[in-house]
Parts: C-alpha cells; sequence; structure tokens
C-alpha cells in the first residue's frame, strides 16, 4: 500500500512541476529530506524517485518564465565557491574513486537543486512553502519518536531511516534541533487555533525524541539552542515560566539508564565512543598539518588515513564524528576557512534582516524568520561539533532561507518606496500657473 501511495504521489506531481518547477523544488525538498522510499517495502524501494522529480523540475526550469535571475552575492559566491573548492579537492582524494564519486555526485545534486531552488522560490508564501516542506520531512519522523518515547519509557533509542543522512539517533536528533525553531516560526505566525496546537504538539514531541535518540551531544545542542529560542522568540517572560516546567515534564519521562548515559558526559575519559572520537580528532589534525590545502578528499572513514596519520595503528577506521574536523580533514584548511566564513556571513546577514523591516507586512514575519534561523544555526553550530553532518542538506537550506528572505525584502521595500508617477504635462508650465 505504502508503494503505491508513494508512486501515486510523486509519478502524478511530474506533470503539475513541468508546469509548476517550484512544486518540483519542494518535491526534492521532501523526499530528499524525508526519504518516503526508504519507509516502503516493495517495488518503490527501487524506484529512482528523488531523479525523476529532479529531470522534470530542470526542464520544467528551463521552460518558465517564473523564475528570478540567481542572486549572487555574498553568502551564494561563498556557497559556490565552497563547492568549487570541494571539486579540487575531489582531484587529490586519497580514498578510492568510487566511494569518492558517489559522495561528490551526492554533493553536487544537493547543491545543484539548492541554486535552482533560490530562483524558483519567491514571495513569502512560497518561502513558507519551503519551510513547511522542511518541518513535514523531518518532524515525521520527531512526532512518531516523540510519542514512541513517550509509550515506552525512554527505553529504547529512536531512529531515523535507515541510509539517510540522519538514519542515525545522533544524527536524526541533531536535525531535529534544528527543526524545532522552524516550528516555532510557524506556530507564532499562524492564525489558526488547529493548527497552532498541532504545531505546539509537534514542537513538545520532537523536543521528546530528541530526548530519546539517548544522544549526548543532541542533549548539549538543544540546552543551548532552547537558550537562544528564548532570547530570540519575543517571549522572553513566557518562555522563562514555561521552559522549567516543560523540561521537568520530558526529562521526568527518561529511565534510569538514560541519565545514567547522559552523567557520562562528565567522565568522557572513562568513554570509549568519547575516547575514540578524540583518537580520530587527533588524526585528522595530524592530516591537515600534513595536508593542509586539499585535506583528503571525501570521505575520512578510510583505513588507508589511520595508518598514515593516526596515533594507535590498530584502532578501527571512525567517521570525523563533527563538521568541523570533517571539513578540515576532506577539504584542508581552505575548506574550512570557507565553511566558516559561510556560517559567519549568513549569521550576520540574518542578523541585519531581524533588524531592517520596510513595512508593516515584513514587519510580522521576517524578523521572527530570522531569529528563528539564527536559533537552528547555533544548534546545528553546537550539536555539528559531535557529528560528521557537513554535507547534510538542512544547514544548506537555513542559509537559502537568509537568501530568499533577503530577495523578497529588497523587492517588497522597493515597491514600497517607489516613488508616485508624475502627471504627464501637455504643454509648458508656467510659473503664474503654479501660484494659481
Amino acid at each position: 500500500m505504502r508503494d503505491l501511495l508513494l508512486s501515486a504521489i510523486v509519478f502524478g506531481s511530474l506533470p503539475l512541476i513541468l508546469y509548476r518547477p517550484h512544486i518540483g523544488a519542494l518535491m526534492w525538498v521532501w523526499i530528499g529530506m524525508m526519504n518516503p522510499h526508504l519507509l516502503t517495502f516493495g517495488f518503490a524501494a527501487r524506484i529512482p524517485f528523488a531523479q525523476l522529480v529532479a529531470l522534470a523540475t530542470l526542464i520544467g526550469f528551463a521552460f518558465t518564465r517564473r523564475k528570478q535571475a540567481f542572486p549572487l552575492n555574498t553568502i551564494t559566491a561563498l556557497l559556490i565557491s565552497f563547492f568549487l573548492w570541494m571539486c579540487v579537492t575531489r582531484i587529490f582524494a586519497l580514498n578510492a574513486d568510487d566511494i569518492v564519486n558517489e559522495m561528490w555526485g551526492r554533493v553536487f545534486k544537493i547543491q545543484l537543486m539548492l541554486w535552482v531552488t533560490l530562483m524558483l522560490i519567491s514571495g513569502r508564501q512560497q518561502i513558507e512553502q519551503l519551510i513547511w516542506a522542511i518541518v513535514i520531512s523531518i518532524g515525521y519522523y520527531g512526532v512518531k519518536g516523540g510519542i514512541f518515547t513517550a509509550l515506552t519509557g525512554g527505553a529504547y533509542r529512536v531512529w531515523g531511516p535507515q541510509g539517510s543522512f540522519i538514519g542515525g539517533n545522533n544524527e536524526l536528533a541533531l536535525a531535529l534541533v534544528i527543526l524545532i525553531p522552524l516550528l516555532y516560526y510557524l506556530w507564532s505566525t499562524s492564525t489558526r487555533r488547529w493548527l497552532r496546537y498541532g504545531l505546539l504538539f509537534a514542537m513538545c514531541t520532537c523536543a521528546l525524541a530528541v530526548l530519546g535518540s539517548h544522544s549526548r551531544g543532541a542533549l548539549l545542542s538543544i540546552s543551548v539552542m532552547a537558550a537562544f529560542l528564548i532570547v530570540k522568540s519575543g517571549r522572553q517572560v513566557t518562555l522563562l515560566l514555561l521552559a522549567p516546567i516543560l523540561a521537568g515534564v520530558l526529562l521526568f519521562v527518561m529511565p534510569e539508564s538514560w541519565w545514567m548515559r547522559m552523567e557520562t558526559i562528565e567522565s568522557y575519559e572513562q568513554d570509549t565512543s568519547a575516547m575514540s572520537r578524540l583518537h580520530t580528532w587527533r588524526m585528522i589534525w595530524t592530516l591537515a598539518l600534513d595536508r593542509p590545502i586539499v585535506g583528503a578528499g571525501f570521505d575520512l572513514s578510510n583505513p588507508l588515513l589511520y595508518q598514515l596519520y593516526g596515533e594507535n595503528k590498530e584502532v578501527t577506521a571512525h567517521a570525523a564524528h563533527s563538521i568541523y574536523f570533517q571539513v578540515l580533514g576532506e577539504h584542508g584548511f581552505v575548506g574550512l576557512a570557507l565553511y566558516l566564513c559561510l556560517g559567519y556571513i549568513s549569521w550576520r546577514w540574518a542578523a541585519k534582516l531581524a533588524r531592517k523591516t520596510g513595512n508593516a507586512e515584513t514587519d510580522l514575519w521576517v524578523p521572527q524568520l530570522m531569529r528563528m534561523v539564527q536559533t537552528s544555526m547555533i544548534g546545528f553550530a553546537v550539536g555539528g561539533a559531535f557529528l560528521g553532518l557537513l554535507h547534510f542538506d538542512l544547514p544548506y537550506y537555513l542559509v537559502g532561507l537568509i537568501v530568499l528572505t533577503h530577495r523578497e525584502m529588497r523587492a517588497t521595500t522597493a515597491v514600497g518606496a517607489a516613488p508616485a508617477a508624475k502627471p504627464p504635462t501637455t504643454g509648458p508650465t508656467h510659473h503664474g500657473d503654479q501660484l494659481k
């Protein structure tokens, strides 16, 4: 049944995508982030839905007149430069060609569709449609995981769709931390009572799913994110009163085994997982010093790297477990500089947009969206320090939301500030006429 439903949705949307390609951009987000084909058990699991949607979107994009010029600015220039640098480091990669090419292909598809999205999405309505696509795609696992955690008393871990970027418990938890501020934005701007209740329920269950993941890094990131959410929300007093109550309820659900695992944050020297990460980070640092410009290329879980640069030659290969060490090890100090600059400039642009409003309409949604995007970025910056999610779609779409909002605000401000047209004159104007 799932296979038939998913196939009907995707194949039925293809003609509509050809006519309205911005719908294809939304469908790409849904398929790329939710990975619904991984929830099926039959023929649909083998159909390349993402490629079909991408092809239809690109065809529609080529012929549609409903598209904007590519927004070339500092953020997009850094975004493109970072991708081009990954193309350079790919040439010097130390991993096997098939692994490198597969990873580069995934990154290329994500970046290409993001650039296309920046030209297809315009206006507040479509920007919020993009947010809804993101929220539905990942929020499904948060709501489902939160309910599962409540029913089982937190005895089992919450996992994402296996084979995707968020398949692991840690990865899904971080994605949900990023998602909660976007849910809050939709809640704060919605006028329908039933929808606000639904979004509030989604926020609570997503937070519970983060705890249910048993991820220590996610606990740190959701704590920092929640603090920023209170500061950036505009409802500081209300949230300061409600936050301890909500946190107490959520934590009350968790079993003793969860508390014992969280306590190992303080005694990381005795934790095998934590020590293996420290060993991996030392290996990556040694690698970066030896190859400071281009790094080792895609995928650091390569036994050869541990033989060449690891302190303990008997340790098996691990993933980077940090976006910062991952970009350093894969793409050198140049890649790290570009990545950090992209994050910093995006943050500054969001802060500027949150302070600068052009009229009553932008006063209602632009500052709130930008503050929530900043809150999501903080959650990713903290949680990403312990996870190798450098190439995950969602953080790049946060950057895309900033670019889209900036363009929309400039367009709205320009329209609002346009001078009124002067009436045509039919003859010479005399000074005497001006006195009458």
